[in-house]
């Protein structure tokens, strides 16, 4: 008799396998042709297991319901300890942006397999998202140690060191990445960037000019370019390169300035306005094409325009508006409006300290503008203190005036100090 229960204990569970098995074989059937409501339908008719979870994760990844993904991975692991649906609920998790969940699981798994170099990687990477530099160093150098071939651990070891602000080790990691893949874009492009804010133009050529090569169209490496031809005043080979990443990308606020700026140097006014005024419709903010706008009209005598310009720069701008100020005054003396011009000098000054022309024009309206000279004096002795050894010829014209605003009042029995 007990066999015989046994037997037939072990008959309904191989039927029970054997139906579960032909189901996943029907609702893998179904989706290869498409029908994921039958196969949902067909797996809700049995209880909920491990498998049929792994399923509906599947199904919803190829429906991008990431959230259901990894529901449905945490539901199947809650039936069942299993390493790659794990390493599945972690990469549901950073697809869904969940970086300190997804971080969570492979750190567990990277504690359980420490030879899983891709678990290390992927952790790697996932640090730096989160900006947690100093855990991504570790695990890159720890991965390099395993294996000295892979340009990408140096590569990522320099985004560390970029995060942590070491500039000296980040290029050298990113020289590394170079040294073990001669075509790492990434590595090229942040080089190219590095030698450029350093001002090593040979080198930073060496590099741009390289990752061209690789990829003509790279965006950002062809923006280093352009801001060299534009910084070497080769206008034209800038225009060049700029019409062809705004066939790339076009209606890119970058780009529209910066032809706007090299046909504003080229003279040509009335294509660069057309280029500065695409660019402020992509971004309202930036005062700076005003500024343009007011030289262009400056430039043409059509001072009034160029006033209503550079007030709308300065009512626009949030940064240092000295230059702004300081060519409103200009614009001001020329509409002999000659007190407001005083207060945009002084507003210059107010928003840049440094700025000396800024002063030196501030003193000599000053003498003009009032009878009492007493004021320019102490402009022009305050440019002496500060600013002597700018610009020598301001400096002997500030000398000169000094003795005779000095003379001036010394004829009238006042000395001044």
């Amino acid at each position: 008799m007990k066999k015989k229960i046994l037997y037939l204990v072990v008959v309904l569970g191989v039927l029970k396998i054997n139906a579960q098995t032909s189901t996943f074989v029907a609702v893998d059937t179904l989706l290869n042709r498409g029908r994921y409501h039958k196969a949902i339908e067909l797996l809700e008719k049995f209880p909920d297991s491990f498998e049929k979870n792994v399923k509906k994760a599947q199904i919803n990844e190829n429906l991008d319901q990431q959230s259901l993904v990894s529901l449905h991975y945490e539901k199947a692991l809650a039936f069942q300890d299993d390493y790659t649906v794990k390493v599945k609920l972690a990469n549901s998790y950073k697809k869904e942006k969940k970086y300190r969940k997804a971080i969570t699981v492979y750190e567990k798994l990277h504690e359980e397999d420490k030879d899983n170099l891709f678990i290390a990687y992927e952790l790697g990477k996932l640090h730096l998202t989160i900006k947690e530099a100093e855990k991504a160093l570790q695990l890159f150098k720890g991965l390099i140690e395993r294996d000295i071939t892979n340009a990408n651990y140096y590569y990522y070891k320099g985004i560390a060191y970029k995060l942590l602000g070491k500039r000296n080790l980040r290029m050298d990691s990113f020289l590394e990445a170079y040294e073990k893949d001669d075509k790492h874009i990434k590595s090229i492009e942040n080089l190219a960037y590095d030698y450029t804010v350093l001002r090593d133009a040979d080198s930073a050529s060496i590099f741009i000019k390289k990752g061209l090569q690789i990829n003509p169209n790279h965006i950002e490496l062809n923006k280093l370019e352009i801001n060299a031809l534009y910084r070497d005043k080769n206008y034209n080979k800038a225009i060049e390169l700029l019409q062809k990443i705004d066939s790339i990308e076009p209606n890119e606020h970058y780009t529209k300035k910066m032809l706007g700026r090299c046909y504003f140097l080229l003279k040509d006014f009335e294509i660069a306005r057309k280029y500065f005024k695409q660019a402020l419709r992509i971004d309202k903010t930036d005062y700076k094409v005003y500024t343009y706008f007011g030289d262009m009209d400056f430039e043409e005598e059509d001072y009034k325009e160029a006033h209503l310009h550079y007030r709308m720069a300065t009512f626009i701008g949030k940064e240092s508006r000295d230059d702004e100020y300081y060519r409103l005054a200009q614009t001001l003396e020329k509409l002999n409006r000659t007190k407001e011009a005083l207060t945009a000098y002084e507003n210059a000054l107010r928003e840049n300290y440094k700025n000396y022309k800024a002063l030196y024009q501030l003193a000599t309206l000053s003498e003009h503008y009032y009878k009492d000279k007493k004021n320019a004096y102490k402009h022009y002795k305050n440019y002496i203190d500060r600013f002597e050894s700018k610009d020598s010829v301001l400096t002997n014209q500030v000398t000169k005036r000094l003795k005779e605003i000095k003379k001036f009042y010394f004829q009238k029995g006042e000395i001044l100090e």
